[in-house]
């Protein structure tokens, strides 16, 4: 994903939501002077199936899903189920919002893409200085600088499809996705219905069918989205 590709979308989003790009812009900069660059390639999921485990519910069945695909990238909410199943988890992705105690001790083993955003700098201040250097990925959705990540997504959730697609996954499940979610409050809804029509966005990039997107395709809205 180039960030020219990208920016017609990102500048849809910042619209909707009012976000502040120099925030963004901010909380990138930041990112960078508290990181290293990661090495990309102990991320190759080159010819495999990849589960994008969201924070949804997980029963057996879904569990069952993750434990057959052959690398897993779970957004923060799902990291610590996978761990007490003892499903293998390859990356997590995190903007710091939830339990960021946990990505610190996360990262003492496991590789943690973090996001920044004009609204987590606090959080990025106070916990990334704290985590194993080595195994964090900075990511931001501005223009990248330096080592930092942009491959596209703006939710943790899309924007693990999109970290699992750039590291060249054959295949991508979604187990633990719930667009329907009764309890989620009106921004959240209005998250999750961009996380839909990013998600739609990638597998027409990369000619795929997501199964989680099954029934839900003519309602999406993909006016901002590039043909």
């Amino acid at each position: 994903m180039d960030f020219a590709d990208w920016e017609p979308v990102y500048t849809a989003i910042l619209d909707d939501f009012g976000f502040d790009r120099a925030g963004d812009e901010r909380a990138r900069d930041l990112l960078g002077d508290l990181t290293t660059e990661f090495d990309l390639s102990r991320l190759v999921f080159t010819g495999g199936t990849v589960a994008v485990v969201g924070g949804g519910p997980l029963p057996s069945e879904e569990l069952a899903r993750v434990h057959r695909a052959d690398r897993v990238v779970a957004v923060a909410h799902a990291a610590e189920i996978c761990r007490r199943e003892d499903i293998p988890i390859d990356l997590v992705v995190t903007d710091l919002d939830t339990d960021p105690e946990r990505a610190v001790v996360l990262t003492q083993g496991t590789p943690v893409a973090v996001a920044a955003h004009g609204d987590n700098i606090p959080a990025l201040e106070a916990f990334v200085p704290k985590m194993t250097q080595r195994n964090v990925l900075g990511t931001t959705q501005a223009n990248p600088i330096g080592h930092l990540l942009n491959v596209g997504g703006f939710t943790d959730g899309d924007r693990a499809a999109f970290i699992a697609d750039h590291c060249g996954a054959k295949s991508l499940i979604f187990p633990g996705w719930d667009f329907d979610d009764p309890d989620v409050n009106p921004i959240k809804r209005r998250k999750l219905a961009w996380a839909e029509r990013l998600l739609r966005w990638l597998e027409q990039r990369r000619n795929e069918r997501f199964a989680v997107l099954d029934g839900r395709r003519a309602a999406i809205d993909t006016t901002v989205i590039p043909d």
